[in-house]
């Protein structure tokens, strides 16, 4: 792999090519990524970057009404992770993550990664985690058909049956059920950059990519070309 950024989702437009044509496309934030860590085969048994994306928080320290004991709030970064960016000279993060770059020992503390790493034309791969739906039954969840919608029917929008009659009397493992539904991570691969603005930090991508507005996407060169 020789090119990945983390970005952000901003929301979709559309946009005409030179030719007229009108592209659909998902505009993203992407980077400025701070290297916050170069991993080396001496030390860590193989060769990565960990770079660190967006602006985050240090945690608050308070201490409490005796005056001995400090209370550390949840929210933002600990005292670890400070260091550790600290270390490489750089503001606390929100997000951290590692790409095995072929050319990682070409890396160092503190050099950025911009959204100009892409280039209109280059074919990539969005990863980011879906929208959550919540608790769903089967026919939104999995798409089974719905049963009867007169007034005798006592199943209009249930799954129906689960077991097998009195053979073998159990539901099978698999069984598609009502549950809960989005929230997982998507990989859509082989998307196409359709433009890239290094000056804005923006990569507007052809097509849709999964996460809500904000969301954390990472982009890496396709793996299908």
């Amino acid at each position: 792999m020789k090119k990945a950024i983390m970005a952000t989702k901003i929301g979709m437009t559309q946009i005409f090519r030179e030719d007229g044509t009108l592209v659909p496309v998902t505009v993203l934030e992407a980077g400025p990524c701070v290297v916050t860590q170069v991993k080396t085969v001496e030390n860590d048994g193989y060769e990565a970057v960990q770079v660190g994306f967006g602006e985050a928080k240090e945690r608050i320290t308070t201490v409490d009404k005796k005056g001995k004991k400090e209370i550390a709030h949840r929210h933002g970064v600990g005292k670890a992770m400070k260091g550790h960016f600290d270390k490489a000279g750089t503001l606390v993060k929100k997000h951290v993550q590692e790409f095995k770059f072929e050319n990682a020992a070409e890396y160092k503390l503190g050099d950025e990664i911009k959204a100009d790493i892409f280039a209109e034309g280059d074919k990539i791969d969005a990863t980011a985690v879906t929208k959550g739906k919540g608790f769903q039954g089967a026919i939104k969840r999995l798409g089974q058909h719905r049963g009867p919608m007169g007034h005798g029917s006592k199943f209009h929008r249930h799954q129906g049956s689960n077991g097998s009659s009195s053979d073998p009397s159990r539901v099978f493992k698999g069984k598609g059920m009502p549950g809960h539904m989005g929230s997982v991570q998507v990989t859509i691969q082989n998307l196409e950059v359709v433009r890239v603005d290094a000056d804005k930090n923006l990569i507007l991508v052809k097509g849709a990519i999964p996460g809500p507005k904000k969301g954390l996407v990472t982009l890496k060169e396709t793996t299908r070309a």
